[in-house]
Parts: structure tokens; C-alpha cells; sequence
């Protein structure tokens, strides 16, 4: 087969790559609040995000337990 669909064969794209094409092609962002590029602000407004939407971490951890 000389043809293959994106991602299949041939170079990988590297993860930042995937993210980056994933919030171009379909405005899906995806974010580490461990990212060294992001300020405090930043890192909390994206915290704050996520527990909105998904609730909080440690509420769930803690339950597990």
C-alpha cells in the first residue's frame, strides 16, 4: 500500500505535535498544569477550568482510598 492516512507509517509526530493539531484542526486543547511555559496565572486558570468542569481531583482520590 503506497498510501496511508496521518499517522500511519512513516515519521511520527511527536506529542506537542498532536496537541497542536488538535487545537488547530478542532479547538481541543490539551494542557499540563506542570507545563514550564505557563505562568501561576496561567496554571490556575486552567486548575479552576478543570474542576469546573470536571470537579476536583482530590475529592475523588480521597474517596478511593
Amino acid at each position: 500500500m503506497k498510501w496511508a492516512p496521518p499517522g500511519y507509517g512513516g515519521n511520527r509526530r511527536t506529542p506537542d505535535e498532536i496537541k497542536r493539531d488538535g487545537w488547530r484542526e478542532q479547538r481541543v486543547l490539551a494542557v499540563s498544569l506542570d507545563d514550564a511555559r505557563l505562568t501561576w496565572p496561567e496554571r490556575e486558570l486552567i486548575r479552576q477550568l478543570g474542576e469546573k468542569l470536571y470537579g476536583d481531583r482530590t475529592k475523588r482520590k480521597e474517596a478511593q482510598q
